[in-house]
C-alpha cells in the first residue's frame, strides 16, 4: 500500500514550540524550545465557549485553524480526520471521580465534552462544515493511523483532506494509565495534487516495522518540550517538513509502520 499526497498547510502547537513558524527553526536546530506559553484561544469559539472549551478542542481546533489559514483553505470544503489517543483525560478523570463520589452532581457542561469526538463536533460546528469527519483513536499508534487514514481518503476520494492530532496531560488517578505530559497538536492539509500553496510532495507507504530507518535523534530540549505526549510520535515528520525534505516514519501497529519521503515544493 502506497501513494503520495500534497502538504498544503502545516501546523504545530505546545506550550514551548507555540506555532508552526517559532516551531520550524527549533525542530531543524537552529533555536531552543521557547519559555512556556499560555494554552492558545482559539478565534473559531465565540468568548464563552473559548472558555469553558475543554484543552482538548482548544488545541485540536488552534493548529486546524492554523493550517487551514497556511493552506488558504475553506474549512467548510475540507472532510477531517481527528485524531486524540485518550480524549480528554482530565474530563475522565473528574467523570470517574464525581461518579464514585457524587454521581447527580456531574456538570452536563463536562458530560457533553467527554465524548471522544467533542473537538471535531466544535470544529464543524463553528466552521459551518457539512463534509464527513472522522474521530479515530489507536492508542499507542494513533498519530500513524490517523495519517495514514486522511492519506487514503486523499487518494480514495481525490480531495483536500484536514488531519489534526492532538494529546493533552493526565490528571489525577488516569497518571496510572498513561505518562501523557503538556499539551501537543499538530495539523496538516494533505491535497491529492499540487497547487500554488503546496509546500512539500509527502510520498508514502505501509511497510513491516523493521524495514525503517532508525530515528535521528531531536534537537536538544525538543524530546523535553514534549515529553511523554503520544502526539510526539509525529515530530520525525514535522522536523522533516521543517527542513523541506528528509524521511520518517510513524508506528502504525507492532508489525508496520508508514514510511514518508518528503520532498519540498518551494
Amino acid at each position: 500500500m502506497s501513494g503520495s499526497a500534497y502538504v498544503d498547510g502545516i501546523a504545530l502547537w505546545s506550550p514551548r514550540l507555540a506555532g508552526w513558524q517559532a516551531a520550524a527553526p527549533i525542530l531543524r536546530g537552529e533555536a531552543p524550545p521557547h519559555e512556556p506559553q499560555p494554552r492558545p484561544a482559539p478565534a473559531l469559539l465565540a468568548p464563552t465557549e473559548r472558555r469553558r472549551a475543554p484543552d482538548t478542542v482548544a488545541i485540536a481546533l488552534e493548529v486546524a485553524s492554523a493550517a487551514c489559514a497556511a493552506a488558504d483553505a475553506d474549512p467548510k470544503s475540507l472532510p477531517s480526520v481527528f485524531a486524540c489517543t485518550h480524549g480528554d483525560l482530565a474530563i475522565t478523570d473528574y467523570m470517574c471521580r464525581t461518579l464514585a463520589g457524587n454521581p447527580t452532581e456531574i456538570s452536563p457542561t463536562k458530560f457533553h465534552n467527554s465524548v471522544h469526538n467533542a473537538a471535531v463536533g466544535y470544529w464543524t460546528i463553528g466552521t459551518g462544515c457539512m463534509e464527513p469527519s472522522t474521530a479515530l483513536s489507536a492508542f499507542d499508534y494513533t498519530f500513524g493511523q490517523g495519517l495514514l487514514e486522511a492519506l487514503s481518503q486523499v487518494a480514495a476520494d481525490d480531495k483536500r483532506v484536514l488531519f489534526s492530532a492532538y494529546d493533552i496531560e493526565a490528571v489525577g488517578a488516569m497518571r496510572s494509565v498513561t505518562t501523557s505530559r503538556g499539551l501537543l497538536g499538530g495539523a496538516l492539509v494533505l491535497a491529492p495534487s499540487r497547487g500554488e500553496r503546496s509546500a512539500a510532495q509527502l510520498s508514502w507507504q505501509v511497510v513491516r516495522s523493521g524495514d525503517t530507518p532508525a530515528a535521528e535523534p531531536m534537537p536538544a530540549g525538543v524530546d523535553e518540550a514534549v515529553a511523554d505526549n503520544p502526539i510526539a510520535a509525529s515530530l520525525p515528520l514535522f522536523r522533516a517538513l521543517a527542513r523541506g525534505a528528509g524521511r520518517a516514519s510513524v508506528a502504525l501497529s507492532p508489525a508496520q509502520s508508514l514510511l514518508l519521503e518528503v520532498s519540498a515544493c518551494r
